[in-house]
């Protein structure tokens, strides 16, 4: 019974994919997004456990990269759909979670006790009647009072603080954290910034193919192999293909620089 499902499933996405890649209509591509849906629910499932962002953002993200999939996706090559996609869904989630990834690293177990340090306080302020002390909570969580001040502080320090936080009460004030504190670090981070818009342009210039197999290879972390099996070329195509591509980028960038 469930084979048979998911023949039929395979079946509809091909028919909806070659009906969308033939008149372009929004409305085909929505259905085969509804149809695959399940493989961007397995991997925000599998995402959810190792991040602190909501499984509805990791849904909507990977819903990002299943559309990418679609919008790609050759039918003249013979691959299943759902091995197409997935790399796209997970690259997209990866890619997500990078550009949101705390600078400052705590430990999960911290994370947890963190977590549950909030039900802990809201029993004993209804059995106290009154806020709890510091090492009321500690005693509750099972650890001393010195590693839950340590807990408290990891998470006060989480966020940095940004260079151009105006400093001072003076709402006039232009005076802000990058004045006091000089870096030469905020520049190159500026620096490295722009590089990255640069790059992205120069991948918009480059040949489909050859785009898709830099962006595999470097963006969603793709062997040349499993590059080679998901376009259904040779590994000495993608080895090609990277290295021509690879000179264009340097070329294209060079060039924009002058």
């Amino acid at each position: 019974m469930v084979t048979q499902v998911k023949a039929d499933l395979k079946h509809n996405s091909l028919h909806l994919l070659r009906s969308y890649q033939e008149s372009r209509d929004p409305a085909l591509r929505n259905r085969v997004v509804e149809l695959n849906f399940g493989l961007v629910r397995k991997e925000a499932h599998h995402w959810v456990n190792q991040c602190n962002e909501s499984y509805d953002d990791l849904l909507q993200v990977g819903s990002l990269g299943l559309i990418r999939a679609i919008e790609r996706f050759e039918l003249s090559k013979g691959h299943a759909f759902s091995s197409f996609a997935i790399p796209y869904i997970r690259g997209e989630i990866q890619h997500y979670l990078r550009d949101k990834g705390c600078p400052v690293r705590i430990p999960r177990r911290w994370l947890e006790l963190r977590q549950q340090s909030r039900g802990v306080t809201r029993r004993l302020r209804e059995r106290l009647c009154r806020q709890p002390t510091d090492n009321e909570i500690a005693e509750e969580l099972g650890i001393t009072p010195r590693e839950w001040q340590e807990i408290k502080l990891a998470e006060k320090n989480r966020e940095p603080l940004s260079l151009d936080m105006p400093m001072g009460s003076d709402e006039d004030s232009s005076t802000s954290l990058g004045d006091l504190v000089p870096d030469a670090r905020y520049r190159s981070f500026q620096l490295a910034q722009e590089d990255r818009l640069r790059l992205q342009q120069a991948l918009l210039q480059l040949e489909g193919r050859t785009r898709s197999v830099l962006e595999f290879v470097f963006l969603h972390d793709l062997t040349q192999k499993e590059v080679a099996e998901l376009l259904g070329i040779s590994v000495v195509t993608v080895s090609r293909r990277m290295k021509k591509g690879l000179g264009m980028l340097k070329r294209l960038m060079l060039t924009e620089i002058c």
